[in-house]
């Protein structure tokens, strides 16, 4: 791990960044500019002025988006700033152009109130079709996307949120497949309460889980209905206090207790060892289903939580077998998304992905070390680019309208020409 970190320092140091901007139309002479720019570019703003959505064919809208943060929760390192936040946001920007072939274009702000936030959002919506939010604290983060999906008219999504709830879906579908139990009969264990959980929750609960069998547990111990912040909670944090109305039935109190009989632990909290204790795997069910999702190293160690009991485990990590990891969700959906030039992102759109990732690993041959897709396995980018376009269609968000069959041709192509330009770079050491 050291290794990797002084790597990406003396490699930053020597490229300046991680992703630039090229021309993409030929230049052969000063001509050409009279064309490019002025005074032919004015045809371009006229007709744009007519129609606003003219923007999205005739510039780069149809193919970017921005990559927003405010640097208030920055990977496992917290509220940083928004300069400090700036190399993540351009990586996530490299991942966006690999794998998706989208162009992200990294927006660190700087900026205390979150209605300033979503006013600047706002504000730069006419340069971008989509917008990606990252690494912004809770509950803050649950307000921002709210609204700027309710006030926008190009998808908003917070990675954080959504593209950890479209992994985790797809794992814990395969993973349910293996163990031969239905979503609707499990008993879930929350572990940890910031973006990812709550929003693991409602799109699980989108998919017939049980939330009142359900425990969740935060900072504090289990959400029940006689805890001593509960009215702190319904002011300063609703959507907690949501999810502590929805779960727990039995009212469960002690963490022991809440593991007890559990199906599937989910957890999305701090970095381990040591976090979950191999004594709670071992009171949960037979054939259990383990996500530990804190990085850089999981709340238990997956050899720890399969002597504990555990039959499948899954964590953030890329050196361990069934890493969650939203790049598996992210550049595909935008993909599919832009192609459309969908309005929204809609949970029916991430469900259908995490769906269709599912579907992926069962083709190839689904086992309890493979429940996900790998990075490297490329070409389930341009079927989720299908699978989600198609839906944005079929629930009318879209502007233009398409057939899966089109769709993972022109994503497959999209992806396939960032790719081989990348290694043309790298053939003539313009990239080195």
């Amino acid at each position: 791990m050291k290794n990797y970190y002084k790597l990406a320092y003396n490699l930053a140091l020597k490229y300046k960044g991680k992703i630039q901007i090229i021309p993409k139309v030929p230049i052969k002479d000063l001509q050409d500019f009279a064309i490019w720019y002025t005074p032919g570019v004015a045809e371009l703003s006229k007709r744009v002025s007519l129609n606003k959505d003219l923007s999205f064919e005739l510039t780069w809208r149809w193919n970017t988006i921005a990559v927003v943060s405010d640097g208030t929760r920055v990977l496992g390192l917290g509220n940083i700033g928004p300069e400090a936040a700036l190399p993540v946001m351009e990586g996530k920007a490299l991942l966006f152009k690999y794998l998706g072939g989208v162009d992200a274009i990294p927006i660190c702000v700087k900026c205390e109130a979150v209605n300033d936030f979503i006013n600047f959002v706002k504000m730069i919506e006419p340069s971008f079709g989509g917008i990606n939010l990252e690494d912004i604290k809770s509950p803050n983060c649950f307000y921002i996307l709210e609204k700027l999906r309710k006030e926008l008219h190009i998808p908003v999504w917070h990675d954080d949120q959504q593209g950890t709830a479209t992994v985790v879906l797809a794992g814990l579908i395969n993973s349910l497949k293996i163990v031969g139990k239905r979503i609707s009969d499990i008993k879930v264990v929350f572990f940890g309460l910031g973006a990812a959980n709550i929003a693991i929750i409602n799109v699980l609960k989108n998919v017939g889980l049980d939330l009142s069998r359900c425990i969740a547990i935060d900072s504090k111990g289990v959400l029940h209905r006689e805890r001593k912040d509960i009215n702190e909670l319904k002011i300063k944090n609703p959507y907690k206090y949501k999810v502590l109305l929805e779960t727990n039935e039995e009212n469960v109190k002690d963490i022991k207790d809440a593991f007890k009989s559990a199906d599937v632990l989910i957890a999305a909290s701090r970095p381990g060892p040591g976090v979950i204790k191999k004594n709670w795997i071992k009171l949960m069910s037979k054939d259990a289903i383990v996500f530990t999702l804190a990085n850089p190293v999981p709340e238990i160690w997956p050899w720890e939580a399969k002597e504990a009991g555990a039959r499948i485990v899954a964590t953030g990590r890329s050196d361990l077998p069934n890493q969650v990891n939203n790049s598996l969700a992210f550049p595909s959906i935008f993909r599919g998304a832009l192609d459309v030039r969908s309005k929204s992102i809609t949970d029916e759109m991430l469900i259908a992905a995490a769906q269709e990732l599912a579907k992926y690993v069962e083709e190839k041959g689904l086992q309890e070390d493979y429940i996900i897709p790998k990075m490297t396995d490329w070409e389930v980018y341009p079927r989720v680019a299908a699978t989600v376009a198609q839906k944005a269609c079929e629930l009318g968000v879209s502007r233009i309208k398409t057939t899966w069959k089109e769709e993972y041709k022109r994503a497959y192509e999209i992806i396939e020409n960032c790719r081989k330009i990348l290694q043309l770079l790298m053939q003539n050491k313009i990239i080195v």
